[in-house]
């Protein structure tokens, strides 16, 4: 139910109908509009949200999450491909669609804060469109927004594997605290159960949260790593647990920290990047100056 006061549903409703039939997102089968709210008609998911499946797993293993990562990966890749960025794959917008818990019936939820890229004329932003006509300043702003996408789901394979979040330890973690955590650019790949992982577990978690954006892993570079391609070489041994309502309150607590201060960390300025400045000198070239824009705070 969406208050149209506080909100305009309508690049939601029409992200999902043009997308909802991708095999791992979630499906809108029906809009009502009484004038004042919204209602959205999706699938009922009759699982658990992925983490609080994950967490409380007793035979969770590495095999496990990188089939996971893969499927979200995939997912997430079609979207960028089609010039959306979901920016909100926090662990509460992860569900799984049955009881099963297999990758396949995982599903993402709530677009309501996907964009879909546009030209200044109105035209969606497709692949072959992107190619020649999509300004600069909108191709940073994609940049901006799909790393976040990734950035989301590194912090997702992070927890599934350490089995606590990587940037807080409990609800009660300050903003500060935990954006300090995130600046610094260093998260923790050593004891418990990273002592039981494979090196490339812990080199593609990095590189999901490298605290710059335009050396982030992309989509295409996550499905092309090792640790994805060569998964069925991966230990079975069980990775231990923590109790799930203090992970997910870590979790929580990193989003609302996000939510509530500048994310610099994490959206750092394009031109700061060697990478970022690389490419627009070959899209510029021409030019004799670069326009850039500020990104849109990720929720």
């Amino acid at each position: 139910i969406i208050d149209r006061t506080k909100k305009d549903p309508s690049e939601e409703i029409e992200i999902l109908l043009r997308y909802g039939q991708h095999a791992n997102i979630i499906t809108l089968r029906d809009v009502f509009d009484d004038g004042q709210y919204v209602y959205l008609v999706l699938d009922v998911l009759r699982g658990n949200e992925l983490l609080d499946r994950v967490l409380t797993l007793p035979d969770f293993t590495e095999r496990d999450a990188s089939d996971i990562v893969c499927t979200l990966t995939k997912t997430v890749e079609y979207l960028h491909s089609q010039g959306v960025v979901h920016r909100d794959l926090k662990p509460s917008n992860i569900c799984y669609a049955d009881d099963g818990g297999l990758p396949e019936s995982i599903r993402i939820c709530d677009f309501g804060f996907a964009k879909q890229l546009r030209a200044e004329n109105g035209l969606l932003m497709t692949p072959c469109y992107t190619a020649t006509f999509m300004a600069p300043e909108v191709l940073k702003k994609q940049g901006y927004d799909a790393a976040c996408d990734i950035w989301s789901l590194g912090i997702l394979l992070y927890t599934m594997i350490a089995g606590f979040s990587p940037y807080a330890s409990s609800h009660n973690d300050t903003a500060e605290e935990i954006l300090a955590q995130i600046g610094s650019g260093k998260v923790i790949i050593t004891g418990g159960n990273w002592d039981l992982v494979s090196e490339a577990a812990k080199d593609i978690v990095t590189k999901m949260l490298h605290v710059d954006p335009h050396q982030r892993l992309t989509a295409p570079q996550v499905l092309r790593h090792p640790w994805i391609v060569e998964r069925e070489q991966l230990s079975d041994k069980s990775l231990t647990r923590q109790d799930a309502v203090i992970v997910k309150g870590a979790l929580s607590a990193t989003y609302a920290a996000l939510k509530r201060c500048a994310p610099a960390p994490v959206l750092e300025p394009v031109h700061s990047s060697s990478l970022a400045q690389r490419r627009g000198m070959k899209k510029l070239e021409s030019q004799n100056s670069t326009t850039t824009s500020e990104p849109e705070e990720s929720q």
